[in-house]
């Protein structure tokens, strides 16, 4: 256990756990500027002036958009990620996919939002209910994305650009909705992307660190 610990702090790197550490320190630092928004705020003023400049035309698609993003669509594509592993046998790719988005959830939604306990902006297009801080569809669509991307390119190296352009397109494009739609501020999305890449990171280097430690032991039982 202990050398898989030392394997994963490896992996993941100081420079990581430095960015983890300012985050979080960030993150207690503005916990009471983050309750309420004023009028005047940075977040209001950033929200007014990007809704004001979407077509309604382009509104009406994001709205479907974050529609499509929610926690129904997106659970069936998690449940047939899971699904395909499974029919591949990628037994190690499955558990850290349950793992790294579950875990997400629970940080989110557990932990964060009750915390920080933020209000939505007012004058939202769509009925939504829960806090506001950090956003939920910016950490998930980090998280889920990006690892499918990364333990799928591992196996088919071909695939890589095509679905890495495509994934950053899309949650680039639940990003946009959100904001459209004013289901979050613009600081919700910027520290939801932070703490998802974060988290994407820990899981991945922990991946890769019980690869490496796995491979190892293989190798010590070969050569007894």
């Amino acid at each position: 256990m202990t050398s898989l610990l030392l394997e994963w702090f490896k992996v993941l790197g100081f420079p990581r756990i430095i960015f983890v550490l300012l985050l979080l320190l960030l993150l207690v630092w503005a916990a009471p500027s983050l309750v309420i928004n004023s009028v005047n705020s940075l977040d209001h003023r950033l929200l007014d002036v990007f809704i004001q400049h979407i077509p309604s035309g382009l509104g009406s698609f994001l709205l479907v958009i974050y529609k499509l993003s929610g926690v129904h669509f997106t659970g069936v594509l998690v449940l047939s990620m899971l699904f395909f592993f499974a029919l591949k046998r990628f037994w190690q790719d499955l558990i850290c996919l349950v793992f790294g988005t579950g875990g997400i959830l629970v940080i989110v939604d557990q932990i964060l939002k009750p915390w920080f306990d933020r209000p939505r902006p007012g004058g939202s297009l769509l009925s939504l209910t829960g806090r506001s801080f950090p956003s939920g569809h910016a950490a998930g669509s980090v998280v889920f994305y990006f690892m499918s991307c990364t333990m799928i390119a591992a196996h088919y190296p071909r695939l890589r650009w095509p679905l890495f352009v495509f994934s950053s397109l899309w949650v680039a494009l639940v990003w946009i909705s959100t904001l459209y739609s004013r289901a979050h501020w613009p600081s919700d999305i910027l520290a939801g992307a932070a703490v998802g890449y974060v988290w994407l990171t820990f899981c991945l280097a922990g991946f890769t660190a019980w690869e490496r430690n796995h491979l190892s032991s293989s190798q010590r039982s070969s050569h007894r």
